[in-house]
């Protein structure tokens, strides 16, 4: 028997709202990030690259938060600034429309400099 993804599990315990909410942030990342692997780290789901994190997304009380996010492009920027918190936390809120086109590109773009470190 196959074991149960704990991606997989840790949206479960999401309501149905939410849980279909961070399925679509989860398969924006991938699309920035193809072929990349996952796994729990620190509590909430990274996607890995290269055995390295390349991103991680968590679901709270009232947002969907992406870590860490560093400074990107400018045009990036321009757009992940209403959603910046901290230095390299990016939050959307629940109650708002998810830009999973933003999320995807920002998964791209990360993904593009771990690749050159």
């Amino acid at each position: 028997m196959e074991s149960p993804d704990p991606v997989d599990e840790y949206i479960a315990k999401f309501t149905p709202e939410h849980q279909g909410m961070l399925q679509s942030v989860r398969e924006a990342i991938h699309r920035g990030v193809p072929d990349a692997g996952e796994k729990i780290r620190y509590g909430m789901p990274a996607v890995m690259l290269g055995g390295r994190y390349a991103i991680h997304f968590a679901g709270w009380k009232k947002h969907i938060g992406l870590y860490p996010v560093p400074i990107l492009s400018d045009e990036l920027e321009a757009e992940l600034l209403p959603h910046r918190r901290e230095k390299d936390t990016v939050i959307f809120l629940w109650s708002e429309p998810v830009p999973l086109g933003l999320i995807e590109r920002t998964a791209a773009a990360i993904t593009g400099m771990r690749r050159s470190e």
